[in-house]
Formats: C-alpha cells, sequence, structure tokens
C-alpha cells in the first residue's frame, strides 16, 4: 500500500503528525517546569516560616529560662538568709528549739529541689513549690514567735535580717510573676497551630507555672 503512493504524499502525511507529536511534547515540558517552579517556591516558603518559626520557638525558650533563673536566685537568697536568722534567733535564752528546728528542716528540704528549666512540669513544679511553701510557713511561725521576746526584737542584726527577709519575700513574688508572664507567653505560642507541630518535632514542651500560695498577697513580717 506505502508503495502505491508517491513519496511526496507520503511527506505531506506525515508532516502534520511529526509537528503535532512534537508541539504536544514541548506543551509537557513547559508544564512540567511551571509545576516544578511553583513546588519550589512552595517549599522555600515553607522553609522560611519554618525557620522564623524555630527561632520565635527558641528565643521564647530562653526568655522562660532566665525568668525560671531569676526565681531561683530569689530563693537562694532567702534561704542564704534564713541561715543568718536563725543563728541570731538561736541565741536568745528559752527560745523555742522546735520552731527553730522546723525552720532549719523546711529550708533544708527546699535546697533539696532543685529544677532546671527543662523540668519544670506540673509535677515538678509543685513539689518545689510545695518545698518553698514550708519555709515561709516556717519562717511566719519564727517571726511570730520573736513578738514574746522584746529583746530580740530590739536586736539590730535580727531588725536588719528581718528587713532584708520582707525585701526578698517580694522580690521572690515580682519574679514569680514574672516567670508565670513569661510561661504563659511561651505556652500560647508553643500550643497554636501550627507551631504546636514544628514545637513538637523539635521537643519544645508547653512549661508549668506557679499557682498562688494562700495568703501570699503578705509577706512575713515583724510589727513594730
Amino acid at each position: 500500500m506505502l508503495k502505491s503512493i508517491s513519496p511526496n504524499i507520503l511527506a505531506i502525511r506525515f508532516k502534520p503528525t511529526i509537528y503535532y507529536i512534537t508541539f504536544v511534547s514541548s506543551s509537557k515540558k513547559n508544564n512540567m517546569k511551571g509545576i516544578g517552579l511553583i513546588v519550589l517556591i512552595a517549599v522555600a516558603v515553607v522553609g522560611f516560616m519554618g525557620c522564623n518559626g524555630y527561632n520565635s520557638l527558641v528565643k521564647e525558650d530562653e526568655v522562660v529560662k532566665n525568668a525560671w533563673a531569676n526565681v531561683q536566685s530569689d530563693y537562694q537568697k532567702r534561704n542564704d538568709l534564713v541561715g543568718n536568722l536563725v543563728n541570731t534567733v538561736k541565741g536568745a535564752a528559752k527560745f523555742e528549739q522546735e520552731t527553730l528546728t522546723k525552720v532549719i528542716e523546711a529550708r533544708s528540704k527546699a535546697t533539696s529541689v532543685n529544677l532546671t528549666a527543662d523540668q519544670l512540669t506540673p509535677e515538678n513544679i509543685e513539689k518545689f513549690q510545695a518545698a518553698q511553701g514550708q519555709v515561709s510557713s516556717a519562717l511566719s511561725r519564727l517571726l511570730a514567735v520573736v513578738e514574746s521576746y522584746p529583746d530580740l526584737k530590739a536586736n539590730q542584726n535580727y531588725l536588719q535580717l528581718q528587713g532584708q527577709l520582707e525585701g526578698i519575700e517580694n522580690e521572690i513574688r515580682a519574679s514569680r510573676n514574672t516567670y508565670n508572664n513569661t510561661v504563659n507567653s511561651y505556652n500560647t505560642k508553643v500550643r497554636s497551630f501550627p507551631m504546636n507541630i514544628l514545637g513538637g518535632m523539635f521537643g519544645f514542651k508547653a512549661k508549668e507555672s506557679f499557682k498562688a500560695d494562700p495568703g501570699a498577697e503578705k509577706a512575713p513580717k515583724v510589727e513594730f
């Protein structure tokens, strides 16, 4: 059948087919290039957003760590002062030994509960707060008992330590409030979509804040 057709006719019939195939092949290549470019741009945008999101989580985490360090520092200042306060008070004649013992024991327990910023779980914060709360209660009892010792109340060393204690208690409340605010900001970000996915990938977990202590609105003080 092909032999009965002249070469010119064959050329005319094949040329549209050749051009048609060439046209379709070029169109597919252009479409693939367009899709590849879109995918590349999408990956770049997601990567940029991911980097920004990760950096913001790191920044928030560092703020929390700094706030927690301040909390620990203020509590440590109180624990250091408790030792001096006990030494001053126990020099008073017939001072209640049981009261001093409770203060010393509470201080010892509080100093044994040490947490890093990566251990701020509800259970750990509860233990830390309970231990420090026992120190506060023991100190309140100590200061109340001192009221029965006029000579001790007039002791200049005691008066100075008592004033320092009241100031430290105020600093503790302020540092705890700052810590709670930073934790709230951090938790809001780490729990929000899509940061919760990114945070989960890189180990950013929600942190626990302090709960209000009964009577925490009042620092231990002595009425002169």
